[in-house]
């Protein structure tokens, strides 16, 4: 208290700070999902282009999600007869004919189911960024076997929602399931801009998915890997990291995929192959001349019923529907973990709730090119299966594995959580004076907090001197011009704690003794 506005005789009380500021860490586990949403509205208030935190599934279906119908994502497929067995994508017999299973690409899109694996894997707290709701489908399915590329899916509506994150420095991760149904060009392009937004704001990391991940060649699969590494550029690599490959899941069920989404809806051509006239099924026959009397749901059940063929197709359809992209998944996986001990846990050697299969099964000699590659340094991470286990992921890796630095992605992690907590606490410190005692303020503070993560875990060292070291001041992070500027310099020095990614057990044999 200044004494000198005391004019009035009287006691005067004067309360002291006796506790410095305290630093509050920053959420470490908040995606930003990018992509399509069946619509974007709610209360008549539109929601295209607008990034929006939801905290549950709920909320997601009551904003992006029509609210009178049961289903919100309507793939559509064909059966293509072949001329002999198909040597790429799915397929099913009928009789003694081949027919290949392929949608049509304008209907595809991840985003709606990848956001049910989120909160099915224990997400928590997110962004959507809508860019537009589904486009118009194209009538006619694509050729067996080839990618698939959604002309609906466009880069600039994708670089548009990734633009409009700059504003939002919360989100911590940044992903874009249906990035893998633009052409391989555009899909680098739009990897390449999210790279170097993460790099520019120092916030928030990508997770990719690779283009044929989905449908992998069992031997050429290499290929897709090497397009991957060569469209993914070389800036701000320690800010991404890429699993491998799609994972089958359990989103969708049975009731999410009836004869509504064969053939376009022409039932013509389903009776055609359920109900041919070499091998007539009146039943199937009765029933899709009557669909107006009865439900969907009672038709679906009663083709089920009266055709196998019909149920097996349903089936394949239902597993090719479910080929998900994983980044959804990880990122549940990484609020688990973040949420359990903290983002210095590596999210790896744990399963991804909801996947039921794999496109391909990784060996170790396959995974070594993955994991490890000489001249681009760029790693991969695995999704594998292991028996007795399931499935795991099985890697913990940025983008930049030839760097010491950043070649793990919970140290990236941990480091962006821990330069995002200290910049928000020392905006208290913005205008105040640039002397010892601010200094020493400062130290204290930033100390605290990194003494506490060190309790928990998140730096090594056998004392808090060994974890982390700080340092403010003139002489030693400072020089006088800097403080006539109005800098004012910390210097801090952690040793996070790396995963044990290789574990050598070494065995001798020794003489018995007596």
């Amino acid at each position: 208290m200044n004494s000198e506005k005391i004019k009035t005789p009287g006691i005067y009380i004067n309360e002291v700070s006796a506790f410095g500021n305290a630093i509050v860490p920053v959420a470490t586990a908040v995606p930003a999902f990018i992509g399509y949403t069946p619509q974007a509205s709610y209360e008549g208030k539109s929601y295209v282009n607008v990034p929006q935190k939801i905290t549950s599934l709920d909320q997601f279906q009551a904003i992006y999600c029509y609210p009178d119908k049961d289903k919100q994502y309507n793939p559509e497929y064909y059966l293509i007869k072949q001329k002999s067995l198909p040597e790429q994508g799915d397929y099913m017999q009928v009789r003694a004919d081949y027919y290949s299973i392929v949608p049509d690409p304008n209907t595809i899109y991840y985003l709606y189911n990848s956001i049910k694996l989120f909160y099915e894997n224990g997400g928590g707290d997110a962004y959507i960024v809508s860019v537009g709701s589904y486009g118009a489908p194209s009538g006619k399915p694509m050729k067996p076997g080839s990618q698939i590329i959604n002309p609906n899916v466009q880069l600039g509506d994708l670089k548009k929602g990734l633009a409009l994150l700059k504003n939002e420095e919360e989100p911590t991760m940044y992903i874009c399931p249906e990035a893998t149904l633009l052409p391989v060009a555009a899909n680098g392009t739009l990897m390449g801009e999210m790279l170097l937004q993460n790099a520019e704001m120092g916030t928030a990391i990508s997770i990719f998915d690779i283009i044929g991940g989905r449908n992998p060649d069992p031997i050429m699969y290499t290929n897709d890997i090497e397009t991957f590494r060569n469209n993914t550029g070389t800036n701000g690599l320690n800010f991404g990291t890429a699993y491998y490959p799609f994972i089958g899941t359990t989103i969708m069920q049975n009731t999410d995929i009836d004869y509504t989404n064969l053939f376009g809806g022409d039932t013509k051509q389903l009776e055609a192959l359920l109900s041919p006239a070499d091998a007539p099924n009146p039943n199937v026959s009765k029933i899709l001349e009557n669909l107006d009397a009865l439900t969907v749901s009672q038709n679906q059940a009663a083709l089920i019923n009266s055709s196998k063929v019909y149920a097996l197709m349903i089936k394949h359809i239902l597993s090719d529907a479910n080929m998900l992209p994983p980044s959804a998944g990880i990122a549940g996986v990484i609020t688990v973990k973040d949420n359990e001990v903290g983002p210095w846990q590596a999210p790896a050697n744990t399963s991804i709730l909801g996947a039921a299969s794999l496109p391909i099964r990784l060996s170790d000699s396959q995974q070594e090119n993955l994991n490890v590659d000489a001249v681009s340094g760029k790693s991969i991470n695995a999704i594998r299966f292991f028996n007795g286990l399931g499935i795991l992921i099985w890697g913990a890796r940025t983008l930049d594995g030839n760097s010491l630095d950043w070649r793990y992605l919970p140290v990236r992690r941990t480091v962006t959580f821990l330069e995002q907590s200290c910049k928000l606490a020392t905006h208290a410190y913005v205008f105040e004076p640039n002397d010892a005692n601010t200094w020493k303020g400062v130290i204290a503070m930033i100390s605290s907090f990194l003494t506490g993560i060190w309790k928990e875990g998140g730096l090594q060292g056998a004392s808090a001197a060994d974890a982390f070291s700080i340092q403010c001041g003139l002489g030693s992070t400072m020089t006088p011009e800097d403080i006539l500027e109005g800098f004012m310099k910390v210097t801090v020095k952690v040793a996070v704690v790396h995963p044990a990614e290789f574990i050598v057990l070494t065995f001798e044999q020794q003489m018995a003794k007596s």
